[in-house]
């Protein structure tokens, strides 16, 4: 067996992820064949696998720092939140079930079984694992049954290094705290600590890390400042995805639904120079100079239709429309510009039937059935290839299907309106390749940049350089045992 060490932070969103990138990608620099591995992630941000199957987008861009293809076995259990107290539980790459919080507590304990005999694939094929937690260990009331932080560490017997987020202030409480509201089993498979974004000079917090040192008896492994190159880099959370606050460029405005999924569609257009990218909140009305809406994924077609509504941006978008704007739907938004959303089953929530925006002359029903691949396609209009996948549930026809988005080897894919200016396309990933994107944007008269694949690969490297320079790498590869 290998070796493997655990990140795992104090709350949610203090940069696990990013951690675990630049880390794998320093050991990948040191000659060694490593992994990424997450037992249990939530995101509706999901990539399709070698495999067949689905993981969290972060593992995807942490395989990718390890120069790996995507495998199910990198995150075993993905919850994709489907209302406010349910998701979908996958289990290595397949649906298992749709449970309620308080169903999914009793499930867990079944789980770990998939989740270990995962990870010693992982550690069986290469020399080292990094390991991602979830949430923060500090919610005791989560730790019976435990998958995702002390409960997998205990069982695999791997050593943790805890991540404080000095941004959001209160790291010394944090990282102090937690050892304090741990049992003294969970505290003991702490070897270290680390402290991540910090904003200015590192050395005004040398009093304060010497403090945590002594209180919690702790090494630390260092303080690394914010990466500036963070927003480079796919997000899994549609928050990081910067708004452009430049004036001028090709105004694209992407409505943020309430449960939008695969939104890396969008990181390639937010790099571009000349596209002034627009992620729409809640509560607020598309813009009058909009050139193109998207209509994201989403993991509840209906629900976020009803959300849509509930913001208004139905009747901007029939005003977006009239004023001779392009409107774009990809996957669950693709469903919602048709006329109807059928979903008899109940697959996505309670059965039922709820009309579209009709901006498609195309219906949708929802089946059992999920496509779940990777595609080679070619653009109807311009003829140009590209690579993407689909993952989704429902089948779509009618007139507009005459007039597809694109050809997956022969067969029709999506539709576009009688007058050439609303499109759906149930694939995603299109304009991360540069050819389709640059053939895509010479459509509204813009030119592309440099390639996209090229500028997160040059980031995957300064991010490492940036926790070679601050943090103690060589200290926290050799914690692994």
């Amino acid at each position: 067996m290998s070796r493997a060490v655990m990140i795992q932070g104090t709350g949610s969103n203090v940069g696990k992820s990013m951690l675990v990138a630049g880390l794998c990608r320093a050991a990948r620099r040191r000659g060694l064949s490593v992994a990424p591995f997450k037992p249990q992630n939530m995101s509706n941000n999901a990539a399709v696998t070698s495999d067949g199957g689905e993981i969290g987008r972060a593992q995807a861009l942490q395989a990718l720092a390890c120069g790996l293809p995507l495998h199910t076995d990198m995150n075993p259990v993905l919850l994709k939140p489907e209302t406010d107290v349910g998701a979908q539980v996958v289990v290595q790459g397949k649906r298992l079930t749709t449970a309620k919080a308080r169903d999914y507590a009793k499930l867990k304990p079944q789980l770990l079984g998939s989740v270990i005999e995962s990870f010693n694939r992982l550690r069986s094929a290469h020399d080292l694992v990094i390991v991602e937690g979830a949430g923060s260990p500090a919610e005791v009331n989560l730790r019976k049954g435990d998958i995702a932080n002390m409960g997998f560490a205990e069982a695999a017997g791997v050593p943790v290094i805890l991540a404080g987020d000095i941004d959001r202030g209160g790291v010394i409480a944090q990282i102090v705290g937690t050892q304090a509201i741990l049992s003294t089993d969970d505290a003991n498979h702490i070897s270290g600590f680390l402290i991540n974004k910090f904003r200015g000079d590192p050395r005004l917090f040398d009093e304060g890390y010497k403090l945590i040192e002594e209180r919690t008896g702790w090494r630390g492994y260092g303080v690394a400042p914010w990466f500036p190159g963070a927003w480079r880099l796919p997000a899994e959370d549609a928050l990081d995805i910067r708004t452009q606050t430049r004036a001028e460029g090709l105004h694209v405005v992407c409505l943020c639904l309430s449960r939008m999924a695969n939104f890396d569609d969008l990181d390639p257009l937010a790099q571009e120079p000349d596209v002034r990218l627009t992620m729409l909140r809640r509560g607020e009305a598309i813009p009058g100079d909009a050139d193109l809406v998207i209509l994201p994924g989403s993991k509840s077609t209906r629900g976020d239709l009803a959300f849509l509504r509930e913001q208004g941006w139905d009747v901007d978008l029939m005003a977006h429309h009239r004023r001779g704007g392009r409107v774009l739907g990809i996957c669950g938004g693709y469903q919602m510009l048709g006329r109807v959303v059928d979903d008899p089953q109940g697959i996505e929530g309670p059965a039922g039937r709820d009309p579209g925006l009709g901006l498609l002359e195309i219906d949708t029903v929802m089946t059992a059935d999920k496509s779940l691949t990777e595609v080679n396609a070619r653009h109807a209009a311009t003829g140009t290839t590209f690579h993407g996948y689909e993952i989704h549930i429902g089948r779509s026809e009618g007139p507009d299907r005459a007039r597809p988005f694109a050809f997956v080897g022969d067969n029709p894919e999506g539709a576009i309106s009688a007058d050439g200016r609303v499109m759906g396309s149930y694939l995603h990933g299109m304009f991360r390749d540069d050819r389709f994107r640059a053939a895509w944007l010479e459509g509204f008269g813009v030119a592309a940049s440099a390639s996209y694949d090229a500028t997160v690969e040059q980031t995957l490297e300064a991010l490492a350089d940036h926790l070679e320079a601050h943090l103690d790498v060589e200290g926290i590869l050799a914690a692994a045992r």
